[in-house]
């Protein structure tokens, strides 16, 4: 029943308050909204006056706030005071705890992977380690969010952490960490990918990101004398909008218009142009992008595109085309609203949905390919609005194996690489870290068959075959040896199965196992040996003729 009140409240306040957002009110606004106000004023007052139980006041009101901003985008919401630190972390990089990150499973919290330099490397904490305790505290069986939020603290202050580690004698242990500012680089890693060729990984767009781009740029130029870059914004969700005009022209003339927002009114418009000289305005650059490439991603990548500054490859980006903003909301809250919609250099919007034209059940529905705009680059060159960015160059990527997906889903990649990094302490002496035959054959001793769960498609089929066969009335003693002899032809064991699909599992293990001696840096660098995108890049940065090409008319 108070599931019902708090929808029925949801619903009037949502009818109510929509006014707010109709363009096509044509009575006095000012009067229309403090009507329906009003109502919903009163209403609540009702409620809580008269309504047989109590009412959560608080959880009514953020259940009615929530149906209001679904009716809107998703990149418009409230947050009250207690859940603002992310959304802080996010635009800044920094907060305070140990440094690490931490994941749920088995119903509860293990380490999986301390930064390298943290408080929490520093004192010693490994991935795998089993969160137990933090302070005089248990914290087996809490999830994710309230632990991290017990590691979290201000800078200086101590936090007693006791864990259990895997594949060791001594397995129950205490680390006496002190917290600190945490700061989390947004290139985690950059270095040489071939001859002349560097690259360079950004993740988010912080307020730092400028600084750690430019100084890996230059380091890479100095150190290398590169002659070509990489810039990998693959699965990189976006950030600070500023931040990418500002590495937009680290390779573009001072004064060149990166962007336009139109907000609400056809004066609310603002052109945003690159301020600084550019550290490299000639280098040939490949940017990679992929579905997971949104908002400052997309204004990167598209601008270097529609200034035929970069040749981009991978495959269609997010498709996020709006601006948003934080307004502060009486009783320390916060509002990060949409205020407008960008436009990079050719004029075209990449936003790939509507959402102030739903379908009638309410949902939204990306825009169709058929009714996209051309544009046009700098260079003439034909480029398409409404669906994110397309690249210049698609790339195909492989098809993760079933029993690949399970050895990563299920961790036995994760666990297999803290029981070797126990067993090999001596770290190797690259960083990318390369698979051997006798490595393998180790991690394939490892996994248990009594205890490994996958999917196995070929003895599903013939099951269901079966079935339908039953059912059909087609089932009799020679169909059924049939399809015995089939499933048997079919049956596979494990070890078979995991030299079939060797080549699938490998770069997840070998990543795994980097990440142990190297950390992020060392995960980084061993993906990109065997990585289909950066292949393409690289091959495209090692034929001017190509390269040209593909930037003319």
């Amino acid at each position: 029943m108070k599931k019902l009140i708090y929808t029925i409240l949801a619903f009037i306040f949502t009818a109510s308050v929509a006014s707010v957002c109709a363009e096509a009110a044509t009575r006095s606004k000012k009067n229309e909204i403090a009507r329906n106000l009003d109502i919903f004023n009163s209403l609540f007052k009702e409620l809580q006056t008269f309504y047989v139980d109590s009412i959560n006041s608080e959880k009514a009101i953020n259940t009615a706030i929530t149906a209001m901003l679904a009716e809107l985008d998703p990149y418009t919401e409230y947050m009250p005071e207690e859940v603002q630190g992310r959304f802080k972390e996010m635009t800044t990089g920094e907060y305070g705890g140990i440094g690490s990150y931490i994941m749920e499973r088995d119903g509860n919290v293990y380490i999986s992977g301390p930064e390298k330099g943290s408080p929490a490397q520093l004192a010693g904490l490994r991935p795998g380690d089993l969160i137990m305790e933090i302070d005089t505290t248990v914290v087996l069986g809490m999830d994710r969010e309230e632990v991290s939020s017990r590691l979290k603290g201000q800078p200086g202050t101590e936090v007693k952490v006791k864990v259990k580690r895997p594949y060791v004698e001594d397995s129950i242990l205490t680390f006496d960490i002190t917290r600190k500012k945490i700061w989390m680089p947004s290139v985690p890693y950059y270095g040489l990918v071939a001859d002349g060729i560097g690259y360079i990984g950004l993740t988010q767009f912080t307020e730092k990101s400028p600084e750690e781009i430019r100084d890996a740029f230059l380091a890479l130029k100095r150190d290398h004398q590169i002659e070509s870059l990489i810039l990998d914004l693959r699965d990189n969700p976006g950030g600070v909008m500023e931040s990418a005009i500002k590495i937009v022209g680290y390779f573009v003339p001072k004064g060149t218009e990166v962007l336009r927002t139109r907000g609400k009114g056809i004066l609310n418009e603002k052109v945003f142009k690159t301020t600084a000289a550019p550290i490299d305005s000639d280098i040939p650059l490949v940017v990679l992008i992929d579905g997971g490439s949104a908002s400052a991603s997309e204004i990167t990548a598209g601008a270097l595109q529609d200034l035929d500054r970069a040749v981009v490859v991978g495959n269609r980006s997010f498709g996020k085309g709006l601006v948003q903003t934080s307004r502060s909301i009486p009783y320390d809250g916060l509002l990060k609203v949409t205020v407008a919609r960008y436009y990079i250099p050719s004029g075209r919007l990449v936003q790939a949905i509507d959402y102030s034209h739903r379908n009638p059940d309410g949902s939204v529905s990306r825009i169709p390919d058929s009714l996209t705009n051309v544009f046009h680059t700098q260079a003439g060159r034909e480029v398409r609005d409404g669906g994110g960015i397309t690249p210049d160059l698609t790339v195909e990527y492989p098809e993760v194996s079933r029993i690949t997906y399970n050895i990563v889903k299920d961790n036995w990649s994760f666990d297999f690489a803290n029981r070797y990094y126990a067993t090999h302490p001596e770290a190797p002496a690259e960083m990318a870290f390369v698979m051997t035959d006798s490595v393998y054959e180790e991690f394939k001793a490892f996994i248990d068959p009594e205890k490994f769960q996958y999917d196995k498609v070929c003895e599903s089929i013939v099951e269901h075959l079966r079935e339908a066969a039953k059912i059909e009335g087609y089932m009799n003693d020679s169909l059924s040896a049939q399809l015995d002899l089939l499933e048997s032809m079919m049956r596979h064991p494990l070890a078979r199965d995991l030299d079939t699909n060797r080549a699938s599992i490998e770069p997840y293990l070998a990543r795994e196992i980097a990440a142990r001696y190297y950390f992020t840096p060392g995960q980084i660098a061993t993906q990109l040996i065997s990585d289909p995108g950066v292949d393409s890049a690289k091959a495209i940065l090692s034929d001017p003729q190509r390269y040209r090409q593909i930037l003319s008319a």
